[in-house]
């Protein structure tokens, strides 16, 4: 279950991350950290910050 939950993180960091970088974001690398870290702390913490950022895009 572990290894799922990083797996995860790190997909949706990189996806984040990714996204924001090709809009132009400036600040892309402290959205891709934060839903890693909010995804690895806790899965719906990780999916809050996912919606948050798509919302905000």
């Amino acid at each position: 279950m572990g290894l799922f939950v990083l797996v995860i993180a790190a997909a949706m960091a990189y996806w984040v991350y990714t996204d924001a970088e090709k809009r132009g974001k400036d600040n892309a690398l402290l959205w891709g950290l934060g839903v890693g870290i909010l995804t690895l702390l806790t899965l719906l913490g990780g999916i809050v910050a996912l919606i948050v950022y798509v919302w905000k895009r």
